[in-house]
């Protein structure tokens, strides 16, 4: 399979303390891989240098082999790396199509309207979103509004989909739906890269975990053998030699 998304030795330094050391880590085509750590261990810090928001002290950010360190946050969305926030921040005046036409007409140069409103309709349909297409977005619930952060950065056509723990504040059920739209939007060809706090959703989500621990690649595998590592148990239970 191809790599979608590589980091390479990324580190991130912030009033002479490294909130990210020599991080690697790749993801590839149809995969959906966890980031996951105890709090403070850089899980945000590494979505927000990869999607642009902070450049790097050291190392690199690659998508799909090209070099995209120095590029911003929008330069990365058209080049395909999408981005749905734990904080949704919709345009509450617009309705749920008109904030999905938005991503649709920006998040590609040179789309048309034809062509954006087109894709807006395979992402309503996706996200289940199509019965709330014309609801004001500031009139959702809270689950729909998840479902519209992931729907916004979904209509901007990427290939890498960074979820900054979209399940926060979900109820049982609703996670469950959740898990199941992200599972879905994997199957429609986006390669998933997800922190998250809840071990269940990374258990059931993720096909590869990598564990951060002070801004430090600690364990990377799949959920079993990570979540077994003593490295990682000590981590998240305190017990440091």
């Amino acid at each position: 399979m191809a790599r979608l998304l590589e980091v390479k030795g990324v580190s991130k330094r912030f009033l002479g303390l490294w909130a990210l050391k020599a991080v690697h880590l790749h993801l590839e085509e149809g995969e959906i891989l966890a980031v996951i750590g105890p709090n403070g261990a850089g899980k945000s810090t590494l979505l927000n240098v990869i999607s642009g928001l902070l450049r790097p002290d050291g190392g690199g950010v690659f998508l799909q082999g090209e070099e995209v360190t120095h590029l911003p946050p929008e330069a990365r969305t058209h080049r395909g790396l999408g981005r749905a926030f734990q904080i949704v921040q919709p345009l509450p005046e617009l309705t749920v199509r008109e904030n999905l036409l938005v991503g649709a007409l920006f998040g590609k140069p040179g789309t048309s309207r034809r062509e954006g409103e087109a894709w807006v309709e395979r992402v309503l349909e996706l996200t289940g979103l199509a019965p709330r297409a014309e609801a004001l977005a500031g009139e959702l619930t809270l689950l729909e509004d998840k479902r519209l952060e992931l729907a916004r950065a979904l209509a901007t056509r990427p290939k890498v989909l960074l979820l900054d723990e979209v399940m926060a504040g979900l109820r049982p059920k609703e996670a469950e739906e959740a898990i199941a739209l992200v599972r879905r939007i994997r199957e429609s060809g986006v390669a998933i890269l997800f922190i998250e706090h809840l071990m269940p959703v990374v258990k059931a989500l993720a096909d590869r975990v990598v564990v951060l621990d002070y801004g430090e690649v600690i364990a990377e595998g799949p959920y079993e053998a990570v979540a077994q590592a003593e490295r990682v148990r000590e981590a998240y239970l305190g017990r440091r030699a």
